[in-house]
């Protein structure tokens, strides 16, 4: 089973919002405004076998998230 590949997307220190794929240290990218973000999410995590993005607030907790292609659901065990 493919690993699943799974974006952040986060307020950063100077005012704009990031893209930032768990696990990794830098972001993916930075962008001024966070739809801008959202969309650059949502296309890495379609590129990916199973994607998945979470979409933070301001406070900086989940307020959403999105999967995409094979969602292994209702999930073993």
């Amino acid at each position: 089973m493919a690993r699943r590949g799974v974006y952040h997307i986060t307020p950063n220190s100077g005012g704009g919002w990031d893209v930032k794929k768990e696990g990794n240290q830098r972001a993916s990218g930075h962008f001024d405004r966070k739809s801008d973000a959202i969309s650059r999410g949502k296309g890495l995590a379609k590129n990916q076998p199973l994607g998945q993005i979470k979409i933070h607030g301001q406070d900086g907790k989940i307020q959403t998230e999105h999967t995409y292609k094979k969602d292994p659901y209702p999930p073993k065990g």
